[in-house]
C-alpha cells in the first residue's frame, strides 16, 4: 500500500469543503498505479464517504470484441463502451435517492460484470479510475472530463509501469514472452496516446512504490 502524500490528502479535503457530491477522476497510463491510489484514498476517509467506481467495467464482453475483430487489442479507446461510462458518470451527478449501481471488471474472468458496485445516495466521493478520462478524439470519451470536478494524472516511472504490466499479464494467464510483447505492441501504444493527455489534468501525483 501506498503512503498518500500530504497535499494529495489536503486536495481531497477542498474537493470535500462544500459538502456536495463531487467526482474525482484518476488517469494514468496502464500500470501506473490507479487502483492502488484509488484504494488508498478510500481507505484514508471514514467508511461510505467515498466509492471507487472504475472506468475498467465498460470493457466490452470477449464475445463483442471478437465480433468487432478488436479482440487482439484489448484496451484500447474502442474496446469500452465509452457512452454507457459518460451515461453512468452523468447519473453519478445528479443522483438523488436511489442506488446507482456500476459495473466492474475481473481479471480473472477478463469480463465485465454488471451492477457490482452499489453508490449509495449519501456518498459525498465518486473515485473514478481509467485510462481515457482526458481523451478528447475518439467516441464518447470527451464527455467525460467535463463531468468530473478534478482529475488527477497518476505518473510513475516507466521501466517500473512496465514491468508491473508484464506481471500482472503473467499473473493472469500469459507466458512472459507473452507478456512482454502484450505490453509492447498493445498497452505501450495506449499509453503514449495518454501521456498525450497529461497537460489536461488539474493536478499530477507521482507513484513509484
Amino acid at each position: 500500500m501506498i503512503e498518500l502524500p500530504a497535499s494529495a490528502l489536503a486536495r481531497i479535503d477542498r474537493l470535500l469543503a462544500g459538502g456536495q457530491r463531487r467526482l474525482l477522476g484518476l488517469v494514468g497510463a496502464p500500470g501506473s498505479g490507479k487502483s492502488t491510489l484509488a484504494q488508498a484514498l478510500l481507505d484514508a476517509l471514514p467508511p461510505g464517504r467515498a466509492q471507487v467506481v472504475p472506468m475498467d467495467g465498460f470493457h466490452l464482453a470477449n464475445v463483442e470484441l471478437r465480433r468487432l475483430g478488436r479482440a487482439g487489442r484489448k484496451g484500447a479507446p474502442d474496446t469500452f463502451d465509452s457512452a454507457g461510462y459518460v451515461a453512468l458518470l452523468r447519473r453519478l451527478r445528479e443522483q438523488r435517492e436511489e442506488i446507482v449501481y456500476a459495473p466492474e471488471f475481473r481479471r480473472e474472468i477478463e469480463e465485465p460484470i454488471a451492477g457490482a458496485i452499489a453508490v449509495l445516495p449519501q456518498t459525498q466521493l465518486v473515485i473514478t479510475e481509467g485510462n481515457y478520462l482526458l481523451l478528447d478524439d475518439e467516441g464518447a470519451w470527451a464527455g467525460a472530463a467535463p463531468l468530473l470536478d478534478e482529475i488527477w494524472y497518476v505518473d510513475v516511472d516507466d521501466g517500473l509501469r512496465r514491468e508491473r504490466l508484464v506481471r500482472r499479464h503473467e499473473q493472469f494467464g500469459r507466458s512472459r514472452d507473452a507478456a512482454i510483447a502484450w505490453v509492447e505492441n498493445t498497452d505501450e501504444p495506449n499509453a503514449r496516446r495518454i501521456a498525450a493527455t497529461r497537460s489536461r489534468a488539474q493536478h499530477v501525483i507521482r507513484i513509484d512504490d
